[in-house]
């Protein structure tokens, strides 16, 4: 259960492509006012709202500005998330925080460009220029895992190619490669990346740190995993990167001359699924 005080408190539950979080209105509330066991409260599916996390979207530092705040489901914070950032484009708008047609989002990770992207309920959101993804020798070591590398979109994010991402035994490989020393003390995501018909489509399943379960979308995994597999040289963006829940996220950026890329958008669901009141 939740603290009394949060009681009354207006939400909002929203998806990005199957990766659902409880929203609320910074105006209104603020991360200081939560603890911990408040945010594993209402994200607990079964006892709670159930999310993936909990996002803050309110004013920023200046008009037009959003500061957006977000923390897994365990209670950590987190600098970034692709999904979370794309839903809170769309509730910035909503709240009339915010103008649809663009804004700047401010996050712990950096300043980032977002806009409502027409009808269908999506967003798109440009990301700061993303390092080359680096390979991590030693890491692929299960039958089916071909290739394997760290990419920095925000937060950390391990890669790992793979035949089809429907085979993998995802809960014990993930979390066994998202704590391995290789990756650092904190660890990193994990993204699963399958070929699909296309070169320009591909499969992708998460598992995530601070949910440390399967997350059926991540968008600043799929970000890492399109400039992967264009660093393996497998593709070329733009790709559509197919999450587990069936809907699609679409990724473009350009290569520049240092290896790093630039003019990164990633676009994708944002849609409102309920408004309501914590009890």
């Amino acid at each position: 259960m939740v603290r009394p005080h949060l009681a009354g408190l207006p939400i909002y539950k929203m998806t990005g492509s199957g990766n659902d979080f409880v929203m609320v209105d910074g105006r209104h509330t603020s991360p200081g006012e939560w603890s911990e066991a408040d945010i594993r409260a209402v994200c607990a599916r079964g006892t709670g709202v159930g999310a993936d996390g909990l996002v803050f979207v309110g004013p920023g530092s200046a008009p037009n500005v959003v500061r957006m705040v977000y923390f897994n489901s365990d209670g950590s914070r987190a600098a970034m998330c692709g999904n979370a950032a794309l839903c809170s484009t769309r509730l910035a708008a909503r709240l009339g925080i915010a103008r649809t047609q663009g804004m700047v989002l401010e996050t712990d990770a950096g300043s980032y460009e977002s806009r409502s992207a027409g009808p269908g309920e999506r967003a798109e959101l440009r990301l700061a220029a993303v390092p080359a993804p680096t390979p991590v020798p030693g890491l692929a070591g299960t039958d089916g895992e071909r290739r394997v590398a760290l990419g920095l979109v925000g937060v950390p994010h391990l890669v790992v190619l793979v035949d089809d991402v429907s085979s993998v035994d995802l809960a014990p490989r993930g979390r066994a490669l998202r704590s391995d020393p290789a990756l650092g003390p904190d660890g990193a995501n994990v993204n699963f990346v399958s070929p699909r018909s296309s070169p320009s489509e591909w499969s992708l399943r998460t598992y995530e740190r601070g949910v440390e379960a399967e997350t059926l979308a991540c968008g600043t995994g799929a970000v890492a995993a399109a400039c992967a597999v264009m660093e393996w040289g497998l593709a070329r963006l733009p790709v559509t990167i197919w999450t587990r829940s069936g809907r699609r996220l679409e990724i473009d950026a350009k290569r520049l001359a240092d290896g790093s890329y630039d003019e990164v958008w990633l676009s994708g669901e944002a849609r409102l699924v309920l408004r309501g009141v914590i009890n």
